[in-house]
């Protein structure tokens, strides 16, 4: 059912918005900011309900004929009455971001068009339209055709702005989040303490939203802009918090500033905390000559290495341009790629699900780890650190403010270690990780994403890796968690007794350097890492299921499965079939009875889905899905294990697509057709498994085209 949102809803949810500002977070307060919200509670309700109603717009500017609510007494009169004390004021206020937020491009360009008739804007950008207007309206005022008295500018949007800063962390937080969370769109952490403030000092707090509202200001300036930014003094900052908002800013303006002023830009990256603004600056200055000085740099970032990542491009760096070694770790380690394996090209769209198809095939066991693996076991093996005494400032937050900051070593050391001698053994390891899971199942979290199967991976690695390496895993991952986060290896292997990771690279994909730090970190505690190179090849064992399906209609969402039938075919010999009449637990339409021979009677003691779906998912393991107009049959089968809440991917043929260009040219490609032209039997024409063993052999003629 629908929720509807009760009468002054958005101002109630303002009002706890404000409440915030009571507890932990007062101290952060500026006085303006302060201002605003005791001015806000001064005023009379209807007048509240306007700024709440305004406040969740996204931008400053608003059209004020959007304000007539019905729980609005006169609404346009106490427009008027807030504009006179001084809550709104007119559009020539707004600034550019506003202006390209409540205009859409059409708007931009019509009102250019009265400006200078003729020129063709089209393919400029919205920002560049926004900077053209703005230029035109300075020398000519606003154009006639733009109702300049329609709009209104918020003039607390600053104050407004901060407040959303602090509560959401970020300049992206809209009020309308509440909504979404009352609404159940938005899924929240209820259990979120509130007691504690993003930021130790209003100063350090006001830094902080300086770079992140700076930062998003920039792709409007223009180069005179871009360059006045650089000269401004900066704040101050003296948390990690707010130097991550520094750093993004800093690099972000330093590489504006490379297509503008080279000097100015190379001194605003060095000035710039942050791996990326360093690599840059490395990278630039080399380019400039500076050798003597980014090699001494570069040996100092060896010697006292701020971050895995960082570490691992210095010793890259200084290998390739000061020691003349010609390749790079990424390029060496690809071309040292421990194994080259063969699969189907079928698997091209889903790679590393083809290579464990491939190793099933083979009895060789084998899971999709990638980051989920490592960070589902960091996140439940602390749970309670993260989640608990690190306690997250508002329930919209997913993220420990220890791990933003990338301090958590630092801050629960003691704790950390006394966790992790208290899992002497892989069994009280996973005994611990099992009793967090089942406490905690299903709360939001930044980590990993909650799954029935989520704990598997983690048994085969306790159950076959050594606990050591495992721990000492979980440690760096603490020590410098945005360095080890992600770059995980895609599979993990148990073949012969032995564990190994294997990183999966298709015919040209890159290695990221986020994969290198965390492939050599894997090898460093004892790990078993290769890089597996896939090449592509018809592969006569590789399994096709041939699929046909009956429904009660065409329409995947509404409509259910009638009957399945499938066939198995292997280097193009039918080795299986499988049929089963389905009740859709709906009536069939006497059309669909006349046209399949399907009616209410007979399907009345057939299975419903849910009873063949484990036969159906078995039967297509590691098969290649094959229907004539896949999607048809594919998307319905992938709605009824949808409704069942389990994931369905295969990877897919469509035999309609293969025989038009196999048998180009003729006249229809419809089941029907084709089997009359090549001769193909049939027993029953919309019949479930007539119909799948007819497009099995269609399979057969394209295939042997191909070979």
């Amino acid at each position: 059912m629908k929720k509807t949102l009760p009468e002054r809803y958005y101002l109630d949810h303002f009002h706890e918005f404000l409440a915030f500002f009571d507890g932990a977070s007062s101290s952060l307060l500026t006085p303006e900011a302060g201002g605003f919200i005791s001015a806000f509670r001064a005023l009379d309700e209807n007048k509240q309900c306007i700024i709440a109603r305004a406040a969740n717009r996204k931008y400053a500017v608003i059209k004020r004929q959007h304000f007539d609510y019905d729980e609005i007494d006169s609404p346009q009169l106490q427009i008027d009455q807030l504009q006179e004390e001084g809550w709104f004021t007119t559009i020539e206020a707004a600034n550019k971001q506003d202006i390209a937020g409540v205009l859409t491009k059409s708007d931009l360009l019509e009102y250019l068009a009265c400006f200078q008739p003729g020129r063709s804007l089209a393919n400029c950008k919205k920002a560049e339209l926004v900077a053209l207007l703005f230029e035109q309206v300075n020398i000519e005022g606003w154009p006639e055709s733009l109702p300049v008295q329609d709009y209104l500018v918020c003039t607390f949007n600053e104050q407004l702005r901060y407040l959303l800063f602090l509560y959401f962390g970020n300049t992206n937080g809209r009020l309308n989040q509440f909504s979404m969370r009352d609404l159940g769109i938005m899924r929240t952490r209820a259990d979120a303490s509130g007691g504690q403030a993003r930021f130790e000092t209003a100063d350090d707090a006001v830094a902080a939203s300086f770079y992140a509202t700076n930062l998003d200001a920039l792709p409007y300036l223009d180069a005179e802009g871009v360059v006045q930014a650089a000269k401004t003094p900066l704040p101050l900052v003296d948390s990690v918090t707010a130097q991550q908002f520094q750093e993004k800013y800093l690099f972000k303006l330093g590489l504006l500033l490379l297509e503008i002023d080279r000097p100015l830009a190379l001194s605003t990256l060095q000035q710039a905390p942050g791996d990326n603004a360093k690599e840059k600056w490395l990278r630039e200055a080399y380019k400039d000559g500076e050798k003597e000085a980014v090699k001494s740099q570069l040996e100092a970032i060896i010697d006292n290495p701020p971050s895995d990542t960082l570490l691992a491009f210095a010793e890259d760096f200084l290998a390739r341009k000061f020691h003349k070694k010609r390749t790079s770790a990424v390029t060496d380690m690809l071309r040292n790629a421990s194994r080259t394996l063969l699969l189907d090209e079928s698997q091209n769209h889903a790679v590393e699900r083809g290579v464990i198809a491939y190793y099933h095939r083979h009895n060789i066991q084998a899971w999709r780890t990638e980051n989920r693996l490592w960070r589902s076991l960091f996140g439940l093996t602390f749970w309670t650190l993260l989640f608990d005494q690190d306690a997250l400032v508002t329930e919209f937050d997913r993220r420990p403010l220890a791990l933003k900051n990338n301090n958590f070593y630092a801050k629960f050391e003691a704790d950390i270690e006394k966790l992790l001698t208290s899992c002497h053994s892989s069994e009280a390891l996973l005994t611990h990780i099992t009793t967090m899971a089942a406490a905690h199942y299903g709360k939001v979290n930044s980590l990993f994403m909650w799954s029935n199967a989520l704990l598997d991976p983690i048994v085969a690695l306790l159950n076959y890796g050594n606990l050591a390496a495992v721990q000492e895993i979980l440690r760096m991952m603490a020590k410098d968690f945005s360095s080890l986060s992600d770059g995980f290896p895609d599979l993990m292997v148990y073949e012969k007794g032995q564990l190994r990771f294997e990183e999966i690279k298709a015919p040209g994909d890159q290695l990221r350097r986020n994969q290198l730090v965390s492939v050599q970190r894997l090898q460093q505690v004892g790990f078993d890492v290769q890089i597996t190179q896939v090449q592509w090849f018809r592969d006569p064992m590789q399994p096709y299921v041939v699929v046909d399906i009956e429904t009660t209609g065409g329409n995947a969402s509404y409509n259910r499965i009638t009957e399945v039938g499938m066939v198995k075919v292997i280097n193009g010999e039918v080795v299986d079939t499988w049929q089963s009449l389905i009740n859709p637990q709906r009536r069939i339409p006497a059309s669909i009875t006349r046209l399949t021979g399907i009616s209410d009677a007979m399907v009345a003691d057939a299975p419903i889905f849910a009873e063949v779906a484990e036969a159906i998912m078995s039967f297509t393991d590691d098969a290649v899905f094959v229907a004539h107009n896949v999607n048809f049959d594919y998307g319905f089968i992938k709605q009824e294990f949808a409704r069942l809440e389990q994931p369905f991917r295969r990877p897919k043929l469509c035999t309609v697509r293969e025989m038009r260009k196999a048998k180009p040219g003729l006249a229809s490609y419809s089941l029907a057709s084709l089997t009359h032209h090549f001769n193909i039997k049939m027993q029953q024409h919309h019949r479930a498994l007539s119909d799948a063993k007819a497009a099995a052999s269609l399979l057969a003629i394209v295939q042997s085209s191909q070979a």
